[in-house]
């Protein structure tokens, strides 16, 4: 079976294809519309039936759309820490665009396939919206930080204090407009509305993290397990343990999605607040870990 192996760059795309285990000399091409069709004529005259390429933010996506829309290209988009780690255990040493091009061909050959099932464009409008809400929410808290360090001190001028005070309003304004936009995306899919009311029903959770929610967890295949979807928000635990001195806690991996962990932790850090059985819960991990009481005054009754 040929396959393929593409390292994604925002401008540019490392394609190395490989025929029978010899994979061919990397060759570069633009990432643009016109460059991925380009790309796929060339896939198609080498008879190339697999194409594995890294996740790379949002660099790909048009990419594996391009290639998925093939129907005889099968298309995985791998996590770039698996990629990494199979960089590791085939002890490569140098790390260029090429390179990885070549190990992800490696990658398609010898790792087992899961193909990527493109989303309907809608829920890839509504991540899109999800995803830009959580950058300026972030960005809001760094505007917000810096204002406070400024307030600090007495020499800051009253002018800079009103720049930040009219950045942080403008982040805010653009927050609010958005939101709005996000909604009436929401409220044109009956779909949508249906899973944006049950997860509004759920205490903890609101505006702002239904829409990260959705955006997260609506482009991800309906036939996944509960177990698959908690590795996938990397809240799956991992032991550490090694014969009989080695026993350390067990801690999350944090080895999937960023975005759906920020968007579950404040529904999760209001739920152990306001929610009876989360509260009860959450007390005793805090109890058997032995954390200061002076961290949770609420509870030190």
């Amino acid at each position: 079976m040929v396959v393929a192996g593409i390292d994604v760059g925002a401008k540019s795309l490392m394609v190395a294809i490989d025929k029978d285990g010899n994979p061919s000399q990397p060759q570069s091409f633009a990432n643009t519309p016109q460059g991925h069709q380009q790309l796929l004529k060339d896939l198609r005259e080498a008879k190339v039936k697999r194409v594995v390429l890294e996740a790379t933010g949002t660099y790909h996506l048009d990419l594996a759309i391009t290639l998925d829309e093939a129907q005889e290209l099968e298309v995985m988009v791998v996590n770039p820490r698996a990629s990494k780690r199979y960089a590791e255990a085939r002890m490569s040493r140098t790390k260029t665009d090429a390179v990885d091009a070549v190990l992800l061909c490696g990658f398609a050959r010898h790792m087992p396939f899961e193909p990527w099932r493109c989303p309907p464009e809608h829920v890839l409008a509504l991540r899109a919206c999800s995803r830009l809400l959580a950058s300026l929410g972030q960005q809001r808290t760094q505007v917000k930080n810096r204002l406070h360090a400024f307030m600090q001190s007495r020499s800051t001028p009253e002018f800079i204090l009103k720049e930040i005070r009219q950045g942080i309003e403008q982040v805010e304004t653009q927050i609010r407009r958005l939101e709005t936009q996000t909604l009436a995306l929401i409220e044109a899919r009956p779909a949508l509305a249906t899973v944006y009311a049950r997860l509004l029903s759920v205490k903890g959770i609101g505006t702002k993290s239904a829409i990260q929610l959705m955006g997260e967890l609506l482009v991800l295949p309906d036939d996944m397990a509960a177990k698959q979807w908690v590795a996938m928000a990397g809240l799956d635990p991992r032991e550490h343990r090694s014969g009989s001195s080695v026993e350390k806690k067990a801690r999350i991996t944090k080895a999937g999605n960023k975005y759906l962990r920020m968007a579950l932790y404040m529904p999760a850090l209001a739920a152990t607040r306001h929610e009876p059985h989360v509260r009860a819960y959450y007390r005793h991990l805090i109890e058997e870990r032995g954390l200061k009481k002076r961290l949770f005054p609420k509870w030190s009754g």
